[in-house]
């Protein structure tokens, strides 16, 4: 019996190659397109579960309020760790890390690497990175030991064993103590070296609750609540004692928060080591899986029910020849049951086939072999199987319960409620497809306009440069090398670039309105700091040489001073314009002249509000260079200045990206979401426009004989096309009506995200409609002219 399905259901297959391949093809679509977004949310979902502690690891965020503004930051100070692991009994152990960068030199080997990461020794006791030489208590208990990873074990010493070999970082000698294997791709911290927290310098050895670069995780003993804990902490942060140590006065406070490790990368407003992902992205994210496979479902049941016409002879004979309704009913589940499973093995091969550009996509790393792991082919064969039953249901029930008096005399009806399911289903694919467009467009729109946005200075062409080393010993010969490069228009130097300045500081006022402190960043630069990024002045100037003059470091600095930039935004909150802040003293770390007021510029992210901000001449500060270069020969300019900087650094590697691409990366989450977006739109209008292919091809084909009649009576070419097609035309008009609000909502939900944003205009709606039109009318037309022009006296005949 089984064998006589599987027969009957490849043969009508065979007879019917277009509905089989349209089925078939947007099947597989739809379930390659669910297997690699689930890949990914999987991804993302298993964020740091790797860690067999990571139900007791949490993170410690600040709150502190200052001048009646409230800040918040992932980082915390070197006291906040020990403090509270001798403070409160459930915290079990804490440990403290920073992320930087130093040249990495073995033997004739020298390497300019980005992802040292600096911890205290409890680092592989709190977290579960394998260690495959050394002991995780001792690993880290010196400040000359360092762990490497896999990768870096092999780029340095290569088949060798590197454990108990010296290699030089940060400028200090270190003993190899450890390797570990290669950070997974799903951890917040990823790292290539793990050294000692103290190696960052004498200053993190004093605990401090402010100076707030670390972040900080704790380690909770078994059953601890930690909503519990972060309200005694506060408690104590809001004790009399410790408010006066943090210096908290009147309205003023610290606290902190317990963010529990697994939340961090989807459910914090608050980036870490790398951006954070985002929960209400995985939720659209799993339905836009959802919606691409319901519409490569609908696809099959709206050709299977359409088909139903041309299959009454068969199922007519079958009843009459006694076969019950469940065995018409096995027959059609088994046909949907073949082609979902060849859709599968598709959707399988599809798969590995666009993995590669799928992490292109994603940003992700994830290799074919993962495919073919349990939970992906569990999840498929789930798909599958529902699939095969679901979109074959329908179909099968309509046809098995048909009377077989009423086919054998007038067939299936391809009115009523038929009919209606269909157009149903038709309205449904479209209007997801032009939500995804409508949706699409207006991000990429928004992304456009943080490209193009005038951010107050001029992020093209320059080049940033790493400092590290001693190069600040030699930072003015290096600069002065630099700046007389043919091509070169202006050299400056700076703690951070100015894309995303995340040095927290305050400032104190003592003015005719009394003192007042205010909660600002702040940002050491060097000479011509706002001449290379082409910022404007609102008052005063740059920094000049004679600036230096002022910082007298003699007779105890009892005569120093610090000179200060501020921009607009710090002035109105002090109460000042600009011109009335030139020459007035403020105090950060010295007290000092307002030398210069520079015109308001985007120091953060545009999710963000221009915030105070304050520059102060802190050569000794510098970690990069930024060169601005003449556009007109960006490639020979750069082979000179690396021709220098090979000269002047010792043979430091020469690293180097442009402060554009800084830029951009604060917005790869928004432009990973637009590309996807875009992607899943076109899958969404592919596999539309494939089912309204079939049911063109349907129609047309039913509807012969009539164009035979009205060709005969003398209907024109586009009287044909347009009888076919309005109606179709008609029901993607309806899709549009419905999805365009709906779509309009969802956008501007998503832009409340930015303080500079885009308004949506109508002309996003007319492109949308527009395309989706066209794309109907094309689809559908390649029917209509094939039926119009087609000879009339052969239809007939043929009927």
């Amino acid at each position: 019996m089984i064998k006589n399905y599987l027969k009957i259901a490849f043969r009508n297959i065979r007879k019917n190659k277009l509905y089989a391949f349209i089925n078939i093809f947007g099947l597989a679509i739809g379930l390659a397109s669910c297997l690699l977004i689930g890949l990914y949310i999987n991804n993302e979902l298993s964020y740091d579960t790797f860690n067999s502690n990571a139900d007791r690891i949490v993170r410690v965020t600040m709150e502190y309020k200052l001048s009646d503004k409230v800040n918040y930051t992932a980082t915390s100070g070197s006291k906040v760790g020990p403090e509270f692991n001798r403070t409160f009994p459930e915290v079990e152990d804490y440990v403290r890390t920073f992320i930087s960068s130093s040249n990495v030199k073995y033997g004739d080997k020298l390497f300019n690497e980005d992802r040292i990461l600096f911890a205290d020794p409890s680092f592989f006791e709190i977290f579960s990175f394998n260690l495959l030489s050394g002991n995780a208590e001792t690993v880290l208990d010196a400040p000359n030991k360092i762990v490497l990873t896999q990768s870096m074990a092999k780029k340095y010493f290569g088949n060798e064993s590197p454990i108990n070999k010296t290699i030089t970082v940060i400028g200090k000698e270190m003993t190899v103590a450890g390797v570990c294997e290669d950070t997974p791709k799903n951890s917040q911290l990823k790292f290539d070296f793990v050294t000692q927290f103290f190696n960052l310098g004498n200053y993190v050895k004093e605990e401090q609750w402010y100076t707030a670069n670390w972040i900080t995780y704790l380690i909770l003993n078994e059953g601890t609540n930690a909503i519990h804990l972060e309200k005694k902490i506060n408690d104590y942060m809001n004790s009399e004692a410790i408010r006066k140590q943090t210096g908290a006065e009147g309205n003023n406070y610290l606290n902190y928060h317990l963010e529990p490790l697994l939340d961090v990368h989807l459910k914090s407003d608050l980036a870490g080591f790398e951006p954070n992902g985002s929960i209400t992205y995985i939720y659209i994210f799993v339905i836009i899986a959802l919606l691409i496979l319901l519409i490569a479902s609908a696809n099959y049941t709206n050709l299977a029910t359409a088909q139903s016409t041309q299959r009454s002879g068969e199922i007519g004979m079958r009843k009459v020849m006694g076969a019950s309704k469940r065995q018409v009913f096995i027959q059609f589940i088994s046909e949907s049951t073949i082609i979902t499973c060849l859709a599968t093995a598709l959707a399988l091969l599809l798969s590995v086939i666009v993995i590669p550009y799928f992490n292109q996509i994603t940003d992700q790393s994830f290799e074919r072999f993962e495919l073919i792991q349990p939970l992906p082919l569990i999840l498929l064969g789930t798909f599958c199987v529902l699939v095969s039953f679901l979109a074959g249901l329908y179909p099968a029930l309509i046809l098995s319960g048909a009377q077989v008096i009423g086919i054998l005399k007038k067939g299936f009806s391809s009115t009523g409620r038929h009919t209606l399911l269909r157009k149903s289903l038709i309205v449904g694919q479209f209007a997801v497809s032009v939500f995804l467009i409508i949706y699409t467009l207006i991000i990429l729109q928004q992304m456009d306009f943080i490209k193009n946005k005038n951010l107050g200075y001029d992020k093209d062409h320059v080049v940033v440069l790493p400092i590290g080393g001693n190069m600040l010993s030699n930072f003015q010969l290096i600069k002065d090398a630099l700046t007389n490069v043919n091509g070169v228009i202006s050299v400056t130097a700076a703690y951070e670039t100015p894309e995303f300045v995340q040095w927290g500081d305050g400032l104190t006022v003592n003015d005719e309105k009394g003192k007042h402190d205010i909660s600002l960043n702040a940002m050491p630069v060097d000479l011509d700091f706002t001449k290379t990024l082409d910022m404007k002045m609102a008052a005063g100037r740059d920094f000049v040489q004679s600036d230096f003059s002022l910082m007298d470091t003699t007779n105890n600095r009892a005569n120093y001073q610090q000179p200060y930039i501020i921009n607009e935004t710090l002035a109105r909150q002090i109460g000042w314009t600009p011109e009335e802040s030139i020459g007035r003293l403020i105090e950060n770390r010295a007290i000092g002249p307002v030398v210069g007021v520079v015109k308001d510029f985007n120091f953060s992210s545009l999710h963000e509000p221009i915030g105070p901000l304050l520059m102060f001449l802190g050569r000794d500060f510098s970690r990069t260079y930024m060169v601005r270069i003449n556009n007109n020969d960006v490639k020979g300019s750069l082979a000179r200045i690396e021709a220098v900087w090979n000269e002047r650094t010792n043979g430091r590697p020469f690293n180097y990206h442009f402060l554009d691409e800084d830029y951009n990366a604060l917005y790869k989450a928004e432009q990973r979401s637009s590309l996807l977006f875009g992607v899943a739109a076109g899958l969404a209008i592919i596999l539309a426009c494939l089912g309204l292919f079939g049911l063109a091809a349907f129609t047309t084909v039913q509807r012969t004989k009539e164009i035979g009649i009205r060709k005969t009576l003398g209907a024109s070419l586009t009287h044909i096309v347009l009888l076919i097609s309005k109606n179709f035309l008609v029901l993607v008009s309806v899709s549009i009506v419905i999805a365009a609000p709906i779509a309009l909502l969802a956008a501007q939900n998503w832009l409340q995200n930015f303080t500079y944003k885009i308004e949506p205009n109508i002309g996003v709606f007319f492109v949308a409609a527009s395309i989706t039109l066209v794309i109907t009318l094309v689809t559908v037309g390649f029917h209509s002219l094939k039926a119009a022009m087609s000879n009339p006296v052969k239809s007939l005949r043929t009927e």
